[in-house]
């Protein structure tokens, strides 16, 4: 099957990754987090493209351009091209949510269980997508 259809809140409240590349198209990226109680995504900035990010589970905060606001599940976020912005978990249990990226940003299919072992490696976007049969699925 070409494409990516499986149950999105599911598979966000069960990971328990930091980082989970689920797809890899051409223009865009699924990707799961996972957020440890006090642990924060990191502070970016993404200059040519937009990002959205979809709370499934647990509380944090995001950051966009110094801009505090306090989410939760069910909350939804964009943040446009240029802004700096961080989401961290305020909480005191995991903050589980996914992000689509466009384009992409991680190689296709990579999992980080730590966020220490994603920073530790190598991962940006290499040009394989899931389509050509090398992505993985949970």
């Amino acid at each position: 099957m070409k494409g990516f259809v499986d149950d999105i809140e599911e598979l966000t409240e069960s990971n328990k990754d930091f980082r989970r590349v689920l797809y890899t198209g051409k223009h865009l990226q699924l990707v799961l987090m996972s957020l440890k109680p006090g642990e924060e995504i990191g502070e970016e900035v993404h200059d040519t493209h937009d990002q959205f990010f979809r709370i499934e589970k647990g509380k944090g905060e995001v950051l966009i351009d110094g801009v505090k606001t306090k989410v939760k599940a069910d909350f939804a976020i964009i943040v446009p091209a240029g802004a700096r912005h961080n989401v961290i978990n305020t909480g005191d249990k995991a903050l589980r949510l996914y992000t689509l990226y466009s384009p992409p940003e991680h190689r296709d299919g990579i999992v980080r269980a730590t966020k220490a072992e994603a920073e530790a490696s190598e991962e940006h976007f290499d040009g394989v997508l899931t389509e050509d049969g090398l992505g993985t699925k949970i």
